[in-house]
């Protein structure tokens, strides 16, 4: 038998059993249950409860109300419930006593289904996003996805924060994309942008990366056309097949001549920054999916604990974050900052942490006397030089 569903059933039987159990059980919540005839069985004794029932000022045995009652709330919001399941689940609970560690099983089997959940929607966000042309479902999913994973981290009683499982999880096999022919087409006219007009590479260099195109070939070109604009040498089709040749691409057969020929001869009238963001779109949606299936995978292997399964998939949205940043910068915007966490109610009092600032702020350099010979100011410093991946 599923060892969650035993888990169900004893933590019920072992309320129905003792009722002073519902207390130590505050943190569980009904719809933690996987099947919907528990979840309004544990509604109904919680209501039983608040209202005041006698069997939990009842001495000696517990009355046979306290379980029919339950029955009979129950059955008002779901169907299938009888009284004698209600007896299967007291002798499904070997032990009363040990009800808060059957909650924990089934809070534990909860944690795997809302992820497992919430990754699917995310994946169906992203392909939704990629055939209407836009990524605020992705993005309005994913910050809904780590919301989950933050609440889910405070009932655990962990801090949520990333941490890279020691082994990849084995996904799903990838669905090949939607609509690709339109995305190879998208990266081919803006590297023919790219090597055609002069000071293109200004328009995409800050937040346009190789990673970002979807063809291996294409992530090839935009990385020589990166390297040239970065050594400060002049774009053409010309120093783009030689940048090629020197990094070896064409002599291992990751780049052809064929291929920078269609790129070079490829003249489309366009703004670089018209078509970088049309592949960055791809790249944001295309990473979203597969950050989903990631974490879908890590869901799905029920060996991993809650408290790993959380960080973990943590660390999976952490590839579409870094795209969502750099997506931020590319309209001008700013990413979006995590909220501040509350500081503690046992921190440092104000005053000693105004006096700790105090002393840290650096004091005005007082002026030299006069008479002396002020120091030469510093010469400006050199601005750096464009970073280029």
């Amino acid at each position: 038998m599923n060892p969650l569903l035993r888990a169900e059933q004893a933590v019920l039987g072992a309320v129905l059993i003792d009722p002073g159990q519902l207390t130590r059980l505050d943190w569980l919540a009904p719809d933690h249950f996987y099947r919907p005839v528990h979840e309004a069985l544990l509604s109904a004794l919680r209501m039983l409860r608040n209202d005041g029932h006698p069997a939990l000022a009842a001495d000696g045995p517990v009355p046979l109300s306290w379980v029919t009652d339950a029955v009979d709330e129950a059955s008002l919001h779901v169907r299938g419930l009888t009284p004698s399941y209600a007896h299967t689940l007291i002798s499904a609970c070997p032990r009363s006593e040990h009800a808060p560690v059957y909650g924990r099983m089934v809070l534990e089997g909860a944690i795997h289904r809302t992820i497992a959940q919430h990754a699917i929607r995310l994946h169906q966000a992203a392909r939704a996003d990629v055939v209407q042309g836009e990524v605020e479902g992705a993005l309005g999913t994913a910050d809904v996805l780590t919301g989950v994973l933050t609440d889910l981290a405070r009932r655990w009683g962990i801090d949520p924060r990333p941490v890279a499982p020691t082994a990849e999880p084995t996904a799903a096999a990838a669905v090949p994309p939607l609509q690709a022919d339109q995305v190879s087409e998208d990266e081919q006219f803006l590297l023919a942008v790219l090597t055609e007009q002069p000071r293109a590479m200004d328009e995409v260099a800050d937040w346009l990366r190789p990673e970002d195109f979807a063809d291996p070939a294409h992530s090839q070109v935009y990385r020589c056309l990166g390297a040239l604009h970065h050594r400060g040498e002049p774009i053409d089709r010309i120093t783009l097949l030689w940048e090629a040749q020197r990094r070896g691409l064409l002599a291992d057969g990751t780049l052809s001549g064929e291929q920078l020929t269609v790129i070079g001869d490829s003249m489309v009238p366009g703004s670089a920054d018209w078509f970088g963001h049309r592949v960055m779109r791809s790249s944001l949606t295309r990473t979203a999916a597969a950050s989903a299936r990631a974490i879908q995978a890590l869901a799905d292997d029920e060996a991993r604990g809650p408290g790993r399964l959380i960080n973990h998939a943590l660390h999976a949205l952490g590839p579409l974050d870094e795209v969502r940043a750099r997506w931020a910068t590319a309209h001008g915007g700013l990413a979006p900052k995590q909220p501040a966490s509350a500081p503690s109610a046992g921190g440092p009092p104000p005053a000693r942490v105004q006096a700790a600032r105090a002393r840290s702020t650096p004091r005005p350099t007082p002026s030299p006397p006069a008479g002396l010979s002020s120091v030469p100011a510093a010469a400006p410093a050199r601005s750096p030089t464009r970073g280029h991946p």
